[in-house]
Formats: structure tokens, sequence, C-alpha cells
């Protein structure tokens, strides 16, 4: 049976970390300007995330990203491909033409070594059409109940949505979702996270009222407690959480430092019912990237050789 979350991480570590204004266009979380220690700063957070995540006994494997081409988003992997208990590894289509040399088959051979890939599906053809599914940034997978939860953007296309979830046997809850500027969510991850019996999530961006209502009411049906948080916590990545487990089978709550510290003692309690909360400062990986932690975590779901 297919668990919810996993014990296993891939992590892509910077070379050339900086502000990408390609990404920039539909990324709202994106702000400041760049410095000559930005990548220093990016690598000495991350690697004191990692640091953290292998003394809570997580299995990380840790790849660096290449000096050419520049690829100045690739500390965010999980965009490019996500891994399935069926042995599949799916391949995506990604909106930033400079994002798209982060798709690299050197690393799916890497995993081959201690996981069983049995089939690679490569979606990235549709990027010729315009059309992008940004992997685990643009679905959030109850993979028990096989259900996708999708804001749509101009990361996340609709029709690309829909035949996905045909081919791997997953229902979809699409939205739309919005900031506080009324500036579309680029990435449902951010505004959303699936543990086991709970989710965060952000209704509040979504402004529907009637859409509202339909993703509250499927999450509830398939047995999980929601927990929302609000825009303002949104935008301090609260929605940007990843649930884990260690190799002891204990639950842990990834996040940023902002994150954890944008919720209330309540929220922060709720939370640690279910999981024990890891948060780590990303400083100006958040900053320049608009992305934090779950968005720097791939999550390996592939069965062990």
């Amino acid at each position: 049976m297919q668990d919810q979350i996993t014990s296993s991480v891939l992590m892509i570590r910077p070379i050339n970390f900086t502000y990408n204004a390609e990404t920039a266009v539909s990324n709202a979380f994106q702000e400041g300007s760049t410095h000559d220690d930005d990548n220093e700063k990016a690598q000495k957070a991350f690697d004191h995330f990692v640091k953290i995540l292998k003394q809570h006994k997580v299995n990380v494997t840790v790849i660096s990203d290449t000096e050419e081409p520049h690829t100045p988003d690739s500390i965010f992997p999980n965009n490019w491909f996500s891994t399935h208990h069926s042995g599949k590894v799916i391949l995506y289509p990604m909106e930033a033409v400079n994002r798209r040399a982060e798709r690299r088959l050197d690393i799916i051979d890497t995993l081959k070594k201690d996981f069983q890939v049995s089939e690679i599906i490569d979606l990235s053809e549709s990027e010729k059409e315009g059309k992008y599914l940004e992997g685990t940034g643009s679905l959030i997978l109850d993979r028990v109940n096989r259900i996708a939860y999708a804001c749509l953007s101009s990361r996340t296309d609709s029709v690309l949505l829909q035949s996905w979830g045909e081919r791997m046997n997953y229902k979809i809850c699409s939205f739309y979702a919005n900031d506080k500027n009324q500036k579309p969510v680029y990435h449902t991850n951010v505004m959303m996270c699936l543990g086991v019996t709970f989710a965060v999530i952000c209704l509040e961006s979504i402004s529907d009222p009637d859409q509202r209502l339909k993703v509250k009411n499927i999450i509830e049906a398939s047995g999980k407690r929601i927990v929302e948080i609000t825009l303002d916590q949104m935008n301090s990545f609260a929605g940007n959480m990843l649930l884990i487990k260690n190799k002891s089978n204990q639950k842990l709550l990834v996040m940023s430092q902002k994150a954890k510290d944008s919720l209330t003692e309540k929220q922060v309690r709720v939370l640690e019912e279910y999981a024990r909360i890891i948060s780590v400062d990303l400083g100006v990986i958040e900053t320049l990237g608009g992305g934090s932690a779950r968005c720097m975590l791939a999550e390996i779901h592939l069965p062990k050789k």
C-alpha cells in the first residue's frame, strides 16, 4: 500500500544560486536584490538544513548542481520530477526556460542504485505548446486516497492536470488561489500541505466561495483535520511544509523558521499533535528564490532495492 510519507528525500546543493528574473514574472514570493555572497549564504543554509535532517535520522541524498548550464533554481528539485510507489518517475514541463535544464537523468540514475525505477514518464514535450505542470509544486498529492489538489496558474495547466490524473489514477481537485494582492498563487505547495490525518491550507486564498467549500469538503471527507492559515502566514511560507518520517518511523513536520514564527501558539500545539516540528532558517533562499523548505525536498517514494 502507498504510504503518504517517506523517510527518503533528495536535495540539490546549489552552485550558482541567485535571483531568477524569469521565474519572478509569476512568483510574487520572490523579492530583494542580488549580492555577491548570495550563493555562499544559500549553501550555508542548505548545508545546515541537511545536517538537521540527518541528525533526525532522515535519509538524505545530496547531489551537487553543475556549473553549466546555469540553473539558479536547482535548489528546488521537487518541481521537475516526482516519484511513486509503483516505481514510476515523472519528469515535468517547466514554465521558465532556464529551469528546464534542471531535469537531469544522471540524478535518476543515482536513485536507481538504491531504488527500483520501473518507468520514466517524460511530460516535458508540453513545453512546446506552452503548457506546464511543475511537479509537486503544482500537485499536492494525497497518495493514500489518490487525490491531487492543484491551484491553477500559468505553471499548472488544467488540461495537463486532467491528463496526469487519468494516467496516474488520481482524482483531481482543482481551484484558483490568489495572494493578498490578488495575484495568482504560483504553486499549490505554498498554500497547502497534506499530512496523514491533517491538512494545512490557506482557504482564504481561494476567493470563490463554491471552490473553497468544495476543497474543504473533499479534504474533510478524506479524513483529514484542517489547520487553516491566513494570507499573511501563507506569505511567510507557512503553507510550504512537508511531513516526512525518519528511520525510526517518527513523524517530522519540516518547515522554515520564518514559517514557524508566523504560526500562533494554538496552531503549533495542534500540529505537534501529529508530528515533531523541525524548523530551519532559510534566509536568502526564501527571499530571492521565492520557495521554502518543502520546495527543497524531493520525496523519494520508490520501492527500495
